[in-house]
């Protein structure tokens, strides 16, 4: 059952044709096939170029070496899906990476203005020159050049009277500095996504039906499919929104990610650019969303044909789409590394019991099923006196910081151990320990809403 909305999604996600078309300067009509070539050319290039930059990880010799992120960027982007840095332990250039970038998401978070008196309610706090600073990553090494807002194609009019239907500030696109492009070895443009906050957002998550994304005008692809939920949030438009954010996130997105690439391509053709999206919980379901979509318009390519890799680091990310869109992910060469807790009830949402790894009589069903896009980087932090941490984007952090290594193999052992009736009662026994004087209710709601979803309600 999908929540009253949802059959609008579609309808925004098919009024952008001319935009994108324009938006794209008739890159998004080019053929199929030749965005193919060009991914699996891309491709090819990053594994010559960074051979030499593994080859001493790979022989066994010293990390620390090699440790050097403009010599691997392309491996720290998932060039070859990460190949060798993942075990048997992580690699401290790519650990380092990934908690930088979950750094920049927890920014979102710090930014966020949650006081109905401010007002900023529901927007950022600051102003895009000095939010960085404000959070307290002055030296972070990127220029904010774009907020993002979104809203939900959800009314809650009981629960937020105020603010249905109004666009939230979601996030930021930024661009890395000169200092920061030298140090990473490419100009670098990434957008951050915060998780789930207000009440249309939490709405928006329990509408777990699939419905095509259809995103690309020129090549609609009706069997690739998506969480209604999450394609509200992001094709859904608020033009009352009052401070910037025309249109829906979906077309602030993809204006400004390709004023930067034709921008920067233009003043530095010999400058290498990644693209890269960072989110946590349903950021990172919006990060994972606009990739494809950018991927699948070839906005990543500039004028001369160069492709920019993309690449999606999530936390405790949920499951986003069925298994066509998952094989058109990799088709298109987009890049996604889920750092997820194997204690956290949220990665194994929506599809806990019909997904990936459906088997026996349930298999021909498993092209309808969701299924996760990308390679796992599995940690394991389970805390009984404080069970909220399994999915605090502070603590993947911080575990990521630590100078303790994250035991993959027993992590992996771990997942491989949680079947449904485990994640089940974690998220029962993650209600039950819920106290109102120690939790705000969003994150009850939260636990409550991945009930729901697991027991098959909607």
């Amino acid at each position: 059952m999908a929540i009253a909305g949802a059959a609008t999604t579609n309808t925004a996600a098919m009024t952008l044709p001319r935009q994108c078309a324009a938006l794209s300067s008739g890159r998004s009509k080019a053929p199929c096939v030749v965005r193919c070539r060009a991914v699996a050319a891309a491709a090819a290039a990053c594994k010559v170029a960074v051979r030499d930059a593994v080859a001493p990880v790979r022989r066994g010799a010293s990390r620390s070496a090699a440790a050097n992120v403009a010599g691997m960027w392309r491996q720290v982007q998932g060039c070859d899906d990460w190949e060798g840095l993942l075990e048997p332990e992580l690699h401290p250039v790519l650990r380092g990476e990934v908690a930088r970038y979950g750094e920049l998401v927890d920014a979102c978070y710090k930014a966020f203005d949650l006081d109905p008196a401010s007002r900023r309610y529901l927007n950022c706090k600051y102003g895009k020159e000095r939010m960085l600073e404000e959070v307290g990553m002055a030296g972070a090494g990127y220029e904010v050049t774009r907020y993002i807002y979104a809203a939900p194609d959800v009314n809650v009019p009981i629960m937020e009277p105020s603010t249905s239907g109004r666009g939230r500030w979601i996030g930021y696109v930024a661009v890395s500095t000169d200092e920061m492009t030298r140090r990473l070895g490419r100009r670098d443009v990434v957008i951050s996504f915060r998780g789930t906050v207000t009440p249309a957002e939490w709405m928006a998550n329990l509408m777990s039906s699939l419905e095509p994304a259809r995103l690309d005008p020129c090549d609609p692809r009706p069997d690739v499919k998506v969480e209604s939920g999450f394609l509200s949030l992001y094709t859904s438009a608020d033009k009352t929104c009052r401070f910037g954010g025309a249109g829906s996130c979906r077309e602030q997105l993809l204006r400004e990610v390709s004023r930067l690439i034709e921008s920067y391509s233009k003043s530095n053709s010999g400058e290498d650019i990644s693209i890269t999206l960072a989110g946590h919980s349903m950021g990172s379901a919006l990060a994972l969303l606009f990739a494809y979509d950018l991927a699948e318009l070839g906005l990543n390519r500039n004028a001369s044909g160069r492709v920019a890799p993309v690449t999606v680091f999530s936390f405790g990310g949920p499951r986003v789409g069925n298994a066509a869109f998952k094989a058109r992910c990799d088709e298109l060469g987009v890049k996604a590394l889920r750092v997820a807790n194997v204690h956290d009830p949220i990665t194994k949402l929506p599809g806990i019991f019909l997904n990936e790894a459906t088997t026996g009589v349930l298999r021909p069903w498993r092209g309808s099923c969701y299924t996760h896009v990308g390679v796992e980087l599995p940690l394991d932090f389970f805390k009984v006196d404080d069970l909220t941490a399994v999915h605090d984007l502070g603590t993947y952090i911080s575990l990521l910081r630590s100078d303790k290594k994250p035991h993959l193999a027993a992590a992996a052992s771990a997942r491989d151990r949680d079947d449904g009736g485990g994640v089940l009662a974690k998220v029962m026994e993650f209600v039950g320990r819920q106290r109102a004087s120690t939790l705000p209710w969003q994150d009850a709601a939260l636990q409550m809403g991945g009930l729901v979803q697991t027991l098959g309600l909607i």
